[in-house]
């Protein structure tokens, strides 16, 4: 018997064995109005409403529906309301400019686009026949009324569309199917550990590869998700300690933005010897490592994946056989990226760039078939990191081949801001590179070469604003007489880096 794998699943599940348990406590402080407490019953009935809504407005299946939201109710709804009734949803990242956003709804050919109520003027500039903020008279749902069924369920149909920077200066739309994603939460849900006793945090944007599946394996599994629109360290603390949090995902920024907050708090520290911080968009040091086990004392776990992959393709997750081991350590052992996860398969090719072959890696990239053969390229999805595999089978990441740029778990094409810096009429060269930073990981940092004229670096910085996102803005601007090119002037980043590097293992933070 084959019966297909499809995102409903989940929610199936949640609705049938815990209908009255708390499924999502919603963001108390937005411009939307709160949804407040919702039971699986709830969050059930929104979803079918939601796509019932959908189906009065007349979108067909295979439509896509993107929502531009930080961490909410309504967005996390979406990921069964939208995909569970076989529309694909396109979650877009809340802190793109009007601009990028505009191309990413007119390339996935949206029909449907909600905002949150603080991006509602972005709406303005889109070409879309339905258009709606969320919260307003709530039109996202009409209640009473039953969605029309998914006639024909397929698992290899179109669930997601998640647009991420690359090497190219436009964002490409990975396409993740209802198994890719199915599979993914699956093995996320049984190498993390996920039961129906766990509280789960959302600090990860739930737009960033679909939360890492945790919207689906938290659901299925009947826990009690907290949301939370803006991260602070202060906060994600004071949450946990209300809400008796015991698992989160994060970037390496919103770890140290804990540990931060760590310093200042008054009394013992929420969730020691209960959370578990599963963190990935770069390894942080080893140091930040051993202070979450220490100072935090929470269990630290690191992932490694991409957009493309949903994203899970290696775990390190402390082993019986280190239990006894002092937490520096500890730390040393799970600085790597980790062993690959069930399901994957990994190797290097003679360049040493890491490939993999799993059942959740994409179908493809949106409308770009020859950008998705390449990086499909004989069945192996090539990932741009360069990388070694130990004589444990565990993976560190040591260089990073596409140009791409990891600060604050955000990926940042370097391309695409050195054409924007190249639109200022006082530079004539320019490379973008990433150089570690404690805080971000990487920063982004621009080295220019200008006609001469005297331009700041907060003058370049204004022009990048008027394009770019905020986290995209080169955060140190550097001016130079020359770049280093070869002989057939192409520039040589990894000579432009290596001074940054200097003295570390890896060229990635």
């Amino acid at each position: 018997m084959i019966v297909p794998l499809t995102v409903s699943d989940f929610l199936a599940r949640a609705e049938s064995v815990y209908p009255d348990r708390i499924a999502v406590i919603d963001e108390p402080d937005q411009p939307a109005p709160s949804l407040g407490t919702l039971t699986y019953r709830d969050f059930a009935n929104n979803a079918r409403a939601q796509a019932a809504y959908l189906d009065r407005l007349g979108v067909p299946v295979g439509a896509r529906v993107a929502v531009i939201s930080q961490n909410s109710a309504r967005l996390l709804t979406s990921f069964f309301g939208v995909a569970g009734w076989g529309r694909v949803l396109v979650p877009i990242n809340f802190r793109l400019t009007a601009a990028e956003i505009s191309y990413i709804v007119g390339h996935c050919g949206a029909e449907v686009v909600y905002a949150d109520p603080a991006l509602k003027d972005v709406l303005d500039s889109l070409d879309v026949e339905h258009k709606f903020v969320l919260g307003d008279d709530d039109n996202l749902y009409l209640h009473g009324v039953e969605p029309t069924p998914w006639d024909s369920p397929d698992e290899n149909a179109t669930a997601t569309i998640n647009y991420t920077s690359g090497t190219t200066a436009r964002p490409k739309g990975v396409q993740m199917t209802h198994r890719n994603l199915w599979l993914n939460a699956t093995v996320f849900g049984l190498h993390t550990a996920v039961t129906d006793r766990d509280v789960f945090l959302h600090t990860l944007p739930m737009f960033h590869c679909n939360g890492w599946g945790m919207p689906f394996i938290q659901t299925a599994l009947g826990t009690k998700q907290i949301v939370l629109r803006q991260i602070d360290g202060a906060e994600i603390l004071r949450r946990i300690d209300e809400h008796g949090v015991t698992m989160a995902c994060a970037a390496p920024a919103v770890v140290n933005a804990a540990l931060e907050a760590a310093e200042s708090w008054d009394g013992p520290i929420p969730g020691r010897d209960r959370v578990r911080i599963v963190v990935a968009g770069a390894a942080p040091p080893t140091r930040t490592i051993e202070r979450v086990l220490d100072v935090l004392g929470w269990e630290f776990i690191q992932i490694y994946g991409l957009t493309e992959t949903a994203p899970l393709l290696t775990i390190n997750r402390s082993r019986a056989e280190w239990d006894d081991l002092p937490a520096a350590e500890r730390a040393r052992k799970l600085v790597r990226a980790g062993a690959p996860a069930l399901g994957v398969s990994l190797t290097t090719n003679v360049d040493g760039e890491i490939l993999a072959r799993a059942n959740h890696i994409m179908d493809g990239y949106w409308e770009q078939p020859d950008e998705s053969a390449k990086a499909l390229e004989d069945n192996w999805f090539h990932t741009g990191d360069g990388g070694r595999i130990d004589d444990e089978g565990y993976l560190s990441i040591l260089d990073r081949k596409k140009d791409v740029i990891i600060t604050g778990g955000e990926n940042v094409s370097s391309i695409e801001v050195e054409d924007v810096l190249m639109s200022h009429p006082a530079v004539r060269e320019v490379a973008v590179i990433g150089i570690p930073d404690e805080k971000w990981g990487e920063l982004v940092t621009a080295l220019v070469v200008t006609d001469g004229s005297e331009v700041t670096v907060e003058a370049l910085q204004t022009h990048c604003r008027q394009t770019l996102s905020g986290y995209k803005i080169p955060r140190r601007i550097e001016f130079r007489e020359s770049l280093v090119r070869t002989a057939t002037g192409k520039l040589q980043k990894f000579k432009l880096r290596t001074p940054y590097w200097e003295g570390r293992d890896r060229q990635v933070n």
